[in-house]
């Protein structure tokens, strides 16, 4: 069903024609509602993928839902997916989208993971670092709750992960006296 080289082209084809168009950042902004549609329910991308439904209920469904609250653009689209039977492909479409919209506007995408909810001054104060160590100078940030990693954070930037976090400190600790490694300095 994950079809990356598909999906591209797609995305690819639907960015050119915005840029054409100059409906980039409106194009930009119906995606980044889809892709909260999508993951915020499960049941759209169900009906997206299930080949039970038919291609005319499958678009009187997304109409209802998307009816308003997208461009023209992008309604013209989906219709296109749904009669190339591509409709199922639409989530990997929109985050194919987004990566390439990022790579165009040079946005770095910039993930922190934190155990309780992070303030503003705490956030602003890791993205300073951020930009100052790199040469990154717009981010998109997106900030997760992993009561998990107990304290501190996970820093994920341009597929580097900086874990700072008290559950790889145990976990690092836990290994060490898996492995012994203190047995040998007492004897």
């Amino acid at each position: 069903m994950n079809n990356p080289r598909l999906a591209g082209r797609y995305a690819k084809s639907l960015l050119d024609l915005a840029v054409e168009q100059s409906q980039l950042d409106t194009v930009y902004a119906d995606v980044k509602l889809l892709r909260a549609i999508i993951k915020g329910n499960p049941d759209f991308v169900s009906v997206l993928r299930s080949p039970v439904i038919n291609s005319d209920k499958k678009e009187k469904i997304i109409q209802s839902i998307i009816n308003g609250r997208v461009g023209n653009l992008i309604f013209l689209f989906i219709q296109l997916l749904i009669r190339k039977t591509r409709e199922s492909n639409l989530p990997e479409i929109i985050t194919a989208f987004i990566d390439q919209y990022n790579e165009l506007k040079d946005i770095h995408h910039v993930k922190i993971t934190t155990a309780v909810p992070i303030a503003e001054e705490t956030e602003k104060a890791i993205l300073d670092k951020v930009r100052s160590n790199t040469n990154i100078k717009n981010i998109e940030v997106e900030t997760l709750i992993d009561e998990d990693i107990i304290g501190g954070f996970k820093l994920e930037v341009g597929g580097k992960l900086v874990d700072a976090s008290v559950q790889r400190d145990l976990n690092d600790v836990k290994r060490q006296f898996k492995s012994n490694e203190y047995i040998h300095q007492i004897r």
